[in-house]
């Protein structure tokens, strides 16, 4: 009997998980699978040490149970429940965050879990931060437009193109020389005298 019509049946049936519980069981295998990559790293330095230490190699002889390490499950539900804060666009990065941290810094399988929480809650304030500059740029594109361009020209000082605060000659000898004759056709424009 072939597989291949269990396989069409499945295909066009979307998933009946949500996504933020897949973002919840994606993080905490990606813990999983590092923390045992991180023990399996430790066990080997261990081993290589040990060769070192006594020159010869036993490992041959006899594999011993390889102690592993679990999280507690208090510290388990906590990662969860930050898991959960996830939004699924942050997923990916997230679990290249991480494992770049775990690739520069090699911890123990100890600090594994204290390194995933850290990259979880940078993830956490990188979404509290575009979310507050989502809602600055949703109430400035939604502000009345006419109200702003008053309020800026407002509160700024009066520009007089006729008035400097740079002292020049010219402008000592214009002050000592009595107002020209003008045409009546143009209106008089005189900065107001400064005392």
């Amino acid at each position: 009997m072939s597989l291949i019509p269990w396989l069409r049946w499945n295909e066009g049936r979307p998933s009946s998980r949500r996504p933020a519980e897949m973002v919840l069981e994606t993080l905490m295998m990606e813990l999983a699978g590092q923390m045992r990559e991180a023990e399996r790293q430790q066990w080997e330095r261990s081993n290589a040490v040990r060769k070192i230490c006594t020159g010869v190699d036993y490992s041959w002889l006899a594999s011993t149970p390889r102690p592993t390490y679990d999280l507690s499950p208090g510290e388990r539900l906590q990662l969860e429940d930050v898991c959960a804060k996830i939004h699924p666009s942050y997923c990916g990065p997230a679990i290249l965050r991480f494992r770049q941290l775990l690739a520069e810094q090699e911890p123990e399988v100890q600090e594994v879990s204290q390194l995933f929480r850290s990259v979880l809650q940078e993830v956490l304030d990188r979404m509290k931060q575009e979310e507050e500059a989502r809602k600055l740029t949703r109430q400035w594109s939604l502000r009345p437009r006419g109200n702003l361009a008053l309020a800026t020209f407002k509160t700024r000082a009066r520009i007089s193109p006729f008035t400097s605060d740079i002292r020049t000659i010219s402008e000592d000898v214009e002050r000592d020389t009595p107002p020209p004759l003008r045409t009546w056709s143009l209106p008089e424009f005189r900065a107001p005298k400064e005392d």
